[in-house]
C-alpha cells in the first residue's frame, strides 16, 4: 500500500467511498486586492492543495460521465490517484504535465445537424476541476451582471426573469444572437491573450494552452486542434465566459439591456430600427474575437415571437408580461415522450413509465417557471392518452382488450365498443378509458402530473 501525502486527494477515502471533506473556499478578490489575487504566481499550488483536490474529486464523481480515451471510469479514479497522485502533483507543479487527447463523441442537435463533444479522460477532468475551483472565484466577480451561464449561484431561471423585466419595461424587440459553432471556433490566441492579462502563474497558462491544443481521437487517429474548446471539460464554460465577457462589457458601456447565457445572447431594444443597429455592431464585436454570427438563426424580432432558454413571453390582461413554455420546447417534449413510449419497444407499461417519469420530473422542475398552467394540463392529458394507447397495443386482440377492461371496472357495453375497434389504438385510448386506466394508475407507476 503506497504512502499518501497530505496533498493526496484520495487520502482517507477507501475504494469508492466519497470524500467527506469540506468544499474549497477561495476568498473572492476584494475591490482593492482583485488585481493582486488574479496576478498570484502560486495558483498551481492552490489547485494542488488537499482540500481543493478532495472537492474536485467529489464533483467529478458526482458528475459521472463516460470514460475518455484511456477507458478509466469515474469509479476507478480514487484508486488510481492513491498510486499516481505524487507523480501527477510533481508534474503539475513543475509545469510539465501533458493532458491526453479527448474522445470525440457526436450527438444529434435539435432541429438537425450534429454537435461534437470532446470527452477528456477522467484524470484530466479531475485536474481541470481542481483548476476551475481556484480560477472561478477569482474571475467570476469581474464578469458582467447580465451573464448567467455556468456561474455559481446563477441559473437559467434568473436569466429568463431578467429578460421578462426588459419586456415589461417596454423593450418590445429583441436582437437574438446565435453564434456559429461557438465552442468549435474559439480562437486559442485570442483566449490566451485575455487569460495572460489576468493570470501571473505561467504554469497555469501553459496547462490551459495544452488543454486547448490537446488532440481529438477520432476513428483511432489523433487529430490536432488549433481552435475551439471542447464541450465536455469542466474548464470550457469558464473559458467561454472569459472570452465573451469582452462583448458584455462593451454592451454595458453602451447602456444596452441584455442577457447572456453562455453563447446565447439577447439584447432588448424599443424599436426594430434600433435592433438592426445593434445587430450590425454585434457582428463587428464578435468579428474582432474571430467569432461568426449565424445569420440564419440570428434575427431582430418582436420579443413575444422569440424564445430564450426554452421560454417565450406573452402579454396578459393589463399589459402584464407573462412567461410560458416556448412552442418549440413543447414539441421537443412530445418528440421525447414518443421515443420513450414507442409501442413496438417490447416493454411493459411499468417499464416504460420508469424512464418517462424521470424525464418528466426533470422537465417539470425546469419549466415550473412558466405561468401557463393550462398548457401543463393539456400536456398531462396528451401523455396519459398516449400511455393508454400503449396499453391497448400491448393487449392487441379484441377479446383480450374486452376481458382486461371489464376486469378493471369498465362497463361491458363500453368495453365492447373499444374491443370492436381493436386496431385503432389512438382513437380507442380516448374512449372513456380513464375508467379502466385512471390517472392514479400512472401516478403510481411514477409518471408525475405537470399541472398543479
Amino acid at each position: 500500500m503506497p504512502q499518501t501525502s497530505d496533498d493526496d486527494p484520495s487520502a482517507q477515502t477507501a475504494g469508492a467511498v466519497k470524500p467527506q471533506g469540506p468544499r474549497l473556499r477561495v476568498e473572492a478578490p476584494s475591490a482593492e486586492r482583485g488585481d493582486e489575487r488574479l496576478g498570484s504566481s502560486d495558483l498551481m499550488e492552490k489547485a494542488c492543495e488537499r482540500q481543493n483536490l478532495r472537492a474536485a474529486l467529489k464533483r467529478v464523481r458526482q458528475n459521472a460521465g463516460s470514460p475518455g480515451i484511456d477507458g478509466m471510469t469515474v469509479e476507478e479514479l480514487p484508486a488510481y490517484l492513491r498510486v499516481h497522485w505524487p507523480r501527477l502533483r510533481e508534474d503539475l507543479l513543475a509545469g510539465r504535465y501533458q493532458p491526453q487527447p479527448v474522445k470525440r463523441v457526436v450527438i444529434p442537435k435539435r432541429g438537425g445537424g450534429e454537435r461534437e463533444l470532446g470527452i477528456p479522460t477522467v484524470r484530466d477532468r479531475f485536474i481541470q476541476q481542481a483548476l476551475l475551483q481556484v480560477l472561478q472565484p477569482l474571475f467570476d466577480p469581474t464578469f458582467s451582471d447580465a451573464s448567467y451561464g455556468f456561474r455559481p449561484g446563477r441559473r437559467a431561471h434568473d436569466a429568463v426573469r431578467r429578460a421578462q423585466t426588459y419586456l415589461q419595461d417596454g423593450r418590445s424587440f429583441v436582437v437574438d444572437i446565435d453564434l456559429e459553432k461557438f465552442f468549435d471556433r474559439v480562437n486559442h490566441d485570442m483566449l490566451m491573450g485575455r487569460l495572460a492579462k489576468r493570470i501571473a502563474d505561467r504554469r497555469v497558462l501553459r496547462l490551459i494552452r495544452r488543454y486547448l491544443n490537446a488532440g481529438v481521437l477520432a476513428n483511432g487517429v489523433v487529430i490536432e486542434r488549433h481552435e475551439g474548446t471542447p464541450q465536455g471539460g469542466p474548464l470550457s464554460p469558464l473559458l467561454a465566459n472569459v472570452l465573451l465577457d469582452e462583448v458584455d462589457k462593451e454592451l454595458e458601456r453602451r447602456g444596452h439591456a441584455f442577457v447572456r447565457y453562455a453563447d446565447d445572447l439577447n439584447v432588448y431594444v424599443r424599436s426594430e430600427r434600433a435592433g438592426e443597429r445593434v445587430m450590425t455592431s454585434l457582428r463587428k464585436l464578435f468579428g474582432k474575437l474571430k467569432l461568426r454570427v449565424n445569420e440564419t438563426k440570428s434575427k431582430v424580432r418582436r420579443a413575444t415571437n422569440a424564445k430564450f432558454l426554452g421560454f417565450s413571453f406573452w402579454i396578459a390582461a393589463g399589459r402584464i408580461v407573462r412567461r410560458r413554455v416556448a412552442p418549440q420546447a413543447i414539441e421537443r417534449l412530445k418528440e421525447r415522450v414518443r421515443e420513450l413510449t414507442r409501442r413496438s419497444a417490447g416493454r411493459s407499461l411499468a417499464q416504460m413509465c420508469d424512464p418517462l417519469g424521470k424525464y418528466l420530473t426533470g422537465w417539470k422542475a425546469y419549466f415550473r417557471l412558466a405561468e401557463t398552467p393550462g398548457a401543463f394540463a393539456d400536456i398531462d392529458g396528451w401523455v396519459r392518452h398516449r400511455l393508454r394507447a400503449v396499453q391497448l397495443k400491448h393487449w392487441k386482440r379484441g377479446r383480450v382488450i374486452y376481458r382486461e377492461l371489464t376486469a378493471r371496472g369498465m362497463p361491458a357495453d363500453a368495453a365492447s365498443r373499444v374491443a370492436g375497434n381493436a386496431r385503432r389504438w389512438w382513437h380507442n385510448s380516448a374512449m372513456a378509458l380513464n375508467m379502466a386506466l385512471p390517472n392514479d394508475l400512472f401516478s403510481k407507476l411514477g409518471v408525475p402530473k405537470l399541472a398543479g
